[in-house]
């Protein structure tokens, strides 16, 4: 089998890579450029809001290169999870900049394969009645017809299949919705005749460019080749190194078990994986193995709106305050609801966040001592802005001139960065699906359409 080269500019559209380490690794003659576009990390608020996660500017800046580029090597550029959420808003979104783009360069012949990802209702109510959807997860809220209704809209990560149809249809920009991570480039792979293994794991750690590398970053470059029997990564910058521990750690980014991985329809082993170094800061691995499960089983995803938000930052110095925080915040809460006695406490949230305490952990910190200052964020969730909006003024008040007890200044506790420091961020979201759905294969969910730039849609 021909070695398959795949070029991951970086770890996610828009994030920015060196052009020079771009043109390093078409210099290589990779098979295809692969870009990753996508993630749930930040939350649902993307998703729900159908928000782009950077901006179109930036996104333009990486897409002219791989476009153009692209076409002038004859090679096709496919992104995943187009947008960030890769709802249909985030398709069309990035389908504006790539028109833009073909239509600055000359390049409006090229052919373009848009696969949706959005998931009707229906279906998914159908499904549920049917038994064949369940939550991913233990901390996933039950998945009811009333909450699926209030739900602005269900993606689900498709996996290889419908790329491998876009390309077999000759396209040469593929604008995928939201997809499995690895999928976008185990396509073009396993179409070129690779083990589905080596081409999901590759895919696996391509998906966020030179994360894999030392030292990590998702904005430079990684070459991916795939051969018989395993594949190489190559740092495209003489800044980064790859070593057998950089990519076996990278293999397990982001995952609950230490060798399984499931994805879209499969289940990988990579128990059995050796990772080597093979000169030139490459890493060489073997011994990936993949099953195809019983079920094909996809990944949904919605959004529901439950509150809108205002926040506030603020330090705190005095050392008599930092000892007894928690407990102050306690009594702040308690006066403001006393003060909102007409409004039920249930139906609002005062949350603190002490960092340089226990802001990142909780109650799980293992040494909450406070230093000499702490930053404070508190945030008030409520049914509406302007109730979030007068509570949180309430408890910024209230907490800025609160006598606690031993307090030597009546100045005020808080320090405000900014003014106004009273931040009202709109609407919060939360997942309302996060669940696997049963269907017939990997393609029936996940309509193709193609055209050329400016086509109508």
């Amino acid at each position: 089998m021909k070695p398959f080269k795949i070029l991951s500019p970086c770890g996610m559209l828009g994030y920015g890579f060196p052009e020079e380490s771009f043109r390093r690794g078409m210099e290589m003659h990779p098979d295809a450029i692969v870009v990753d576009a996508g993630s749930t990390d930040a939350g649902p608020h993307k998703l729900g809001l159908g928000t782009a996660i950077v901006s179109p500017q930036a996104c333009k800046k990486d897409l002219t290169l791989m476009i153009t580029a692209g076409a002038e090597a004859g090679i096709p550029v496919i992104i995943g999870s187009a947008g960030g959420s890769g709802a249909r808003k985030h398709v069309l979104w990035t389908r504006r900049i790539i028109d833009e783009i073909l239509e600055e360069h000359h390049l409006k012949d090229r052919k373009i394969a848009t696969i949706w990802a959005d998931i009707p209702k229906d279906r998914i109510l159908a499904s549920m009645e049917a038994g064949k959807v369940q939550p991913l997860g233990l901390a996933v809220k039950p998945l009811t017809p009333e909450r699926l209704e209030k739900t602005t809209g269900v993606v689900a990560q498709m996996g290889h299949e419908p790329f491998m149809e876009a390309l077999e249809n000759g396209a040469d920009i593929i604008i995928g919705g939201r997809a499995y991570d690895p999928s976008p480039f185990a396509a073009p792979a396993i179409l070129h005749g690779c083990d589905p293994a080596y081409a999901y794991h590759l895919g696996k750690v391509l998906e966020c460019a030179a994360l894999c590398a030392m030292p990590g970053t998702t904005k430079d470059c990684m070459l991916g080749t795939i051969e018989e029997d395993g594949f190489i990564v190559t740092p495209l910058s003489p800044d980064r190194v790859c070593t057998p521990l950089s990519v076996a750690a990278h293999t397990f980014y982001e995952k609950d078990h230490p060798y399984i991985l499931h994805g879209p329809g499969f289940t990988m082993d990579l128990s059995g994986c050796t990772f080597t170094e093979c000169g030139n800061g490459a890493v060489r691995v073997t011994g990936s193995r993949l099953s195809w499960d019983a079920e094909y089983r996809i990944k949904l995803e919605g959004a529901l709106q439950v509150a809108y938000r205002t926040f506030v930052l603020a330090g705190i110095r005095d050392e008599l305050l930092l000892s007894r925080l928690r407990e102050v915040e306690d009594l702040v809460v308690r006066q403001v609801q006393r003060y909102y006695r007409e409004i039920d406490p249930d139906t609002y949230t005062i949350h603190f966040m002490n960092y340089g305490i226990d802001a990142v952990l909780g109650e799980t910190e293992p040494n909450p001592t406070p230093g000499h200052e702490a930053g404070v964020m508190f945030e008030v969730l409520a049914p509406t802005q302007e109730m979030a909006n007068m509570i949180c003024a309430t408890t910024r008040s209230t907490f800025l001139h609160y006598g606690y007890e031993g307090r030597k200044s009546t100045a005020g506790n808080l320090a405000f960065p900014f003014a106004p420091s009273d931040i009202p961020f709109g609407p919060v979201f939360e997942f309302s699906v996060y669940h696997l759905m049963q269907v017939p294969d990997g393609k029936c969910m996940f309509p193709i359409e193609y055209d050329t730039a400016g086509g109508e849609r």
